[in-house]
């Protein structure tokens, strides 16, 4: 929705800036950044999480998923930015 009215109140992206955007290609999943083989581990509630980074995604518990956020979930019950929940993400300043 915020995209729209933005569209609306300021114009559309101009072409050089589709231009640059199509040609950054697909993004990856925060993570990946460390290479196949590596191992992500977060102690939540007695359980350790131990994550695997794979050419695919992320193994956890025999499973492949797409991102950290859906390992998060999947292990808590309640959605989770999955980089801040494995400390890939500065935590929030308290205000």
């Amino acid at each position: 929705l915020a995209w729209h009215l933005q569209v609306e109140a300021f114009g559309d992206l101009d072409r050089e800036t589709r231009r640059r955007l199509a040609t950054r290609g697909p993004v990856e999943a925060e993570g990946r950044q460390f290479g196949i083989g590596a191992i992500l581990r977060r102690d939540w509630q007695g359980q350790r999480i131990e994550v695997v980074v794979e050419t695919d995604g992320f193994r956890w518990e025999g499973r492949i998923f797409t991102s950290l956020s859906a390992i998060a979930e999947a292990a808590t019950g309640t959605r989770w930015n999955g980089p801040r929940f494995f400390g890939l993400r500065n935590q929030r300043p308290a205000t």
